[in-house]
């Protein structure tokens, strides 16, 4: 990866991670990559609606079904791993 994708995943990082804390109503610096959103206090209806926000904010469709949340597609089991998706989205789309 060259620098320019680096400081890319940097970015789209910095922006989940704010979507996210806003919905949390925490400050991003005090959430890591392995907060899950339920440590958050983020519940279901808060997990549709970063879905949401992050679709918005990136232009993106997210794979989710919030009637089935635990199914293979969008792994929201941590704030990591909703960047990694992100990130993989991002990267399929400028493609």
């Amino acid at each position: 990866m060259g620098p320019n994708i680096m400081q890319g995943n940097d970015l789209i990082a910095e922006r989940v991670m704010a979507i996210i804390a806003e919905q949390a109503m925490v400050d991003p610096s005090e959430m890591t990559p392995e907060h899950r959103l339920a440590d958050l206090g983020i519940d279901s209806l808060g997990v549709v609606e970063c879905i949401f926000a992050i679709e918005e904010e990136f232009g993106i469709a997210v794979p989710f079904n919030a009637n089935t949340p635990d199914q293979p597609g969008f792994d929201i089991s941590s704030v990591g791993a909703i960047i990694a998706e992100v990130e993989k989205l991002v990267a399929k789309q400028a493609a």
